[in-house]
């Protein structure tokens, strides 16, 4: 895994980023995380696709997730990001956030970003990406996320145009970045961090 040399002190660029939270709903880590971004000079929308609802365990958050039903989510997430769009938006997301922010950034060909933190999607056939900036933070191994399913999305969103970098974290749990689940990797966290604000600052 290398770093760049971009870190916080970077930043210069300003974007609009919408941040989507995982399964776990709305916790005070996606606060502190947009929290964070806002303190390099961008501006963060967090949408509540759980209306409230968190959870203290992926099961929980699934079981959330499940009863909410993917179109209805889908469709939350794309209100809130829609008043942004004209923007140029950069997506970003937690775990199933990222699945969202990146379904919602192939279809946005306004798109200036697409930050993943511990997730993906699928990638359509004729998805088209071209040189869309794409940077992915996932633990290694992650029982979501397994080295196969990564070696085939990666190879999938090249051949789409995106400009990829993956960044994998040994040792760390699933959700790495919340302070207050089992998860929790202080240093990876404090990495992801680093290295995905010089990856905004260079958008």
């Amino acid at each position: 895994m290398s770093v760049p040399a971009s870190t916080e002190s970077a930043a210069s660029g300003s974007s609009t980023i919408v941040l989507f939270h995982s399964v776990c709903g709305l916790r005070p880590a996606v606060h502190a995380g947009a929290d964070r971004l806002r303190a390099a000079g961008h501006e963060v929308i967090v949408p509540d696709l759980f209306d409230g609802r968190t959870a203290d365990s992926v099961q929980d958050g699934m079981a959330i997730k499940d009863a909410i039903g993917k179109e209805e989510l889908l469709k939350r997430a794309v209100l809130a990001a829609a008043p942004y769009s004209d923007r140029g938006l950069v997506y970003a997301g937690f775990s199933f956030g990222g699945s969202v922010a990146q379904n919602l950034a192939l279809a946005d060909e306004k798109t200036r970003g697409l930050l993943l933190l511990h997730g993906t999607s699928d990638i359509a056939e004729d998805a088209v990406a071209d040189d869309l900036p794409v940077q992915l933070h996932v633990a290694d191994p992650d029982p979501y996320e397994p080295h196969d399913w990564l070696n085939a999305w990666y190879l999938r969103m090249r051949r789409a145009g995106a400009d990829v970098e993956v960044f994998r974290y040994a040792g760390a749990g699933h959700l790495y970045t919340d302070p207050e689940l089992p998860d929790y990797d202080a240093e990876a966290a404090e990495l992801t961090w680093r290295v995905a604000l010089g990856f905004l600052a260079g958008l």
